[in-house]
């Protein structure tokens, strides 16, 4: 079994921080002032380019494949406690409340301050300055506020993070760098994951 190293660089003599809980892919990026906290998880290529401003994660937060997080000297960028970041998100200089959700690739500008709980919808923009408030669905270019959201909108969400927490673990205790095999073995296996539902599938079955 293979453990690549971290891809970890020091800049002006700040050195990044991974607890150890956390799982940081080999492919992702983290320079100088980046702190990731406890449970943490951070997908395959994700840059978190902590050159001028700092960058936190909290505990529980994910931040997934190719994401970028940056931000102006001065600055801390931070995702909260039980925030979740979607595939190839950008966050700059901004902060993502606990258990709020970006969607994949959205991009969330300067200063801007995402509420609690609430969600932003794939490929919004979110201008410099704007704050969202608590339990609300941002979805647009420019974002704009659609409606509150569900408590089952809400729900699904969180067990949609508990998944990644749960990957964290699944990480730490099995992902490791091999070679392919050169042809489907019989009876190959799935990863079988029943309790993880898509909430359009979700909404499907209870009506």
């Amino acid at each position: 079994m293979i453990k690549p190293e971290l891809k970890v660089y020091a800049i002006d003599g700040i050195v990044p921080v991974v607890d150890p809980s956390a799982y940081v892919h080999p492919s992702a990026i983290l320079i100088g002032d980046v702190i990731v906290g406890p449970g943490c998880y951070v997908g395959p290529c994700a840059s978190l380019r902590g050159d001028f401003g700092r960058l936190i994660l909290e505990r529980g937060s994910n931040l997934q494949d190719t994401c970028v997080m940056h931000g102006f000297p001065g600055t801390d960028t931070v995702v909260e406690e039980d925030g979740h970041i979607g595939h190839g998100a950008v966050l700059h200089g901004c902060r993502v409340g606990r258990n709020a959700l970006i969607g994949m690739n959205a991009v969330i500008m300067d200063n801007v301050v995402i509420g609690e709980a609430s969600i932003v919808a794939a490929s919004a923009f979110i201008k410099a300055g704007v704050e969202i408030p608590p339990r609300v669905l941002v979805a647009g270019v420019p974002a704009k506020i659609i409606r509150p959201l569900s408590e089952e909108e809400i729900r699904w969400k969180s067990e949609g993070t508990g998944t990644y927490q749960d990957l964290t673990r699944r990480c730490l205790q099995s992902l490791y760098e091999t070679t392919p095999l050169t042809a489907v073995e019989p009876g190959r296996k799935r990863i079988e994951m029943p309790d993880v539902v898509p909430l359009v599938e979700a909404k499907k079955r209870e009506s």
